[in-house]
């Protein structure tokens, strides 16, 4: 398994049932985002980008918050630099780009960074009792990491006015216009995510990783245009060992199972 922690970094990393967890870790500040979390961030996204035993990987906050956004005292005393806004965006492009599925676990305050951390991720479960806003214009910026994603999600209208009047909705409210993916009790999440995970299991990762590209590609370019890539992703699967299990699979009318022996025995060997 995987795994570095402490209670001292501002960013852990784990591997554990088949999903790569990462967490922000400043629960005293409500993961508060400071220059030294952003970097260890973008750090921790590109190592779970790239490990064998993560097939999703899960964006969590510890304590009572996900993240309460840019950390104010930082940024008053001066210690938000361009190097923090380049580190952000690091961090948030792979989680976008990554060839596994991403999720943001949304609880407590989810607001500014939080939720703009949350938008660069595929998938967005919250708890009841998040709360959820920006709010970056009220303090002199401007929503980076979701202004240039936000009205993908939903729509020009709802991106203008959460975007610029800094509109604060409940989690039913942000799953009625697509923002959210998932709501659930508090004490339903561990569930919630564990099925999560399961649904990711049952899907090929090439497969997956090829219709995630193609997806983000088609905001930036005429459908028409992708086709060369449309195919080129197609002939990727054809020729993967994901297909062929699911060849198999069909034959043997059983469900297929898109991950190698190899990995079904070091998962048996780390439980």
């Amino acid at each position: 398994m995987a795994k570095s922690s402490s209670s001292e970094v501002s960013v852990t990393y784990e591997a554990k049932d088949g999903a790569g967890w990462i967490t922000l870790n400043r629960p005293a500040v409500l993961n508060a985002l400071n220059s030294e979390l952003v970097a260890e961030l973008a750090n921790r996204v590109e190592a779970a980008a790239s490990d064998p035993n993560a097939r999703c990987v899960i964006v969590r906050g510890a304590g009572q918050a996900f993240s309460s956004g840019m950390d104010r005292t930082a940024l008053a005393d001066g210690a938000v630099t361009e190097q923090f806004y380049r580190d952000w965006i690091r961090a948030l492009n792979r989680l976008e780009d990554m060839p596994k599925i991403s999720v943001a676990v949304l609880h407590g305050y989810s607001i500014g960074g939080g939720l703009q951390l949350a938008l660069a991720c595929d998938l967005r479960v919250a708890t009841d009792d998040a709360i959820i806003e920006l709010g970056a214009t009220r303090h002199g910026l401007i929503p980076d990491g979701a202004v240039l994603r936000l009205a993908r999600v939903v729509g020009m209208g709802r991106a203008k006015e959460l975007a610029l009047l800094n509109e604060r909705l409940t989690p039913e409210q942000a799953r009625a216009i697509g923002l959210i993916n998932y709501v659930c009790r508090a004490s339903e999440l561990d569930a919630r995510l564990s099925a999560l995970i399961e649904k990711v299991r049952v899907v090929s990762p090439t497969a997956t990783a090829e219709t995630k590209k193609l997806i983000n590609a088609s905001f930036h370019n005429d459908p028409r245009a992708l086709i060369e890539e449309l195919v080129a992703s197609l002939n990727i699967c054809m020729a993967s060992w994901e297909l062929a299990e699911a060849n198999r699979a069909w034959k043997e009318h059983r469900e297929a199972r898109f991950f190698k022996k190899s990995e079904e025995k070091r998962e048996s060997t780390d439980c």
